[in-house]
């Protein structure tokens, strides 16, 4: 999953949210204890998250059609086309204005805990939240944009155009790769919530 999964599955706690969010720019675990709790549980619960997903079998199946273009990038952006259809889920999205307020609540909890942001997120926050990246994964312009936005982060991914093009292709492969993981993953992190596996 990629930002709009992460926020789902944070379940309106705004701690684990900016965990959950920042996780990606917070290496080793010397960086890692310097977080208050809340936020902690927040970065290690993103790494099973992405644990949980990239050995999920409907992902490891929707890898394989970009593999060859794309090697160790298909789970990449296999993340961020998850978020496309999470987007425009009825199930968690009944409306667009749903998934706006969504969005736009996000945005407002990550905020209040902007003191606590890793420097290289703290720079693109802004953007996300000026452009609604978390909004815009619904339509497939917008993930166009997005897979451009991804290769521009990581630096040795060739060119986004091909994974749009397979994207479109199989766009309802891959939807159905989706509906595979979704509930899996959202029974999987309220057990990891619980006050049992704390």
């Amino acid at each position: 999953m990629n930002y709009l999964g992460h926020a789902l599955l944070s379940f309106s706690n705004a701690d684990i949210l900016t965990g959950n969010l920042i996780a990606d720019h917070v290496k080793g675990k010397l960086a890692l204890e310097q977080y208050p709790e809340g936020i902690k549980q927040g970065i290690l619960l993103h790494r099973k998250i992405d644990m949980f997903t990239d050995t999920h079998p409907s992902v490891k199946r929707a890898k394989i059609l970009f593999k060859p273009d794309y090697g160790l990038y298909a789970g990449a952006i296999i993340d961020c086309l998850l978020d496309h259809y999470l987007a425009t889920d009825p199930k968690y999205f009944k409306t667009e204005a749903t998934l706006l307020k969504f969005t736009e609540d996000t945005y407002a909890m990550v905020e209040k805990n902007a003191a606590w942001f890793p420097d290289t997120f703290a720079r693109y926050f802004p953007h996300m939240k000026e452009h609604n990246w978390l909004y815009n994964y619904r339509t497939v312009t917008g993930m166009r944009r997005s897979l451009t936005g991804l290769q521009r982060r990581a630096t040795h991914m060739p060119p986004p155009e091909t994974a749009y093009k397979i994207f479109i292709v199989h766009y309802y492969h891959l939807a159905q790769c989706y509906f595979e993981l979704i509930d899996d993953i959202v029974k999987f992190v309220k057990i990891e919530l619980s006050p049992k596996s704390a």
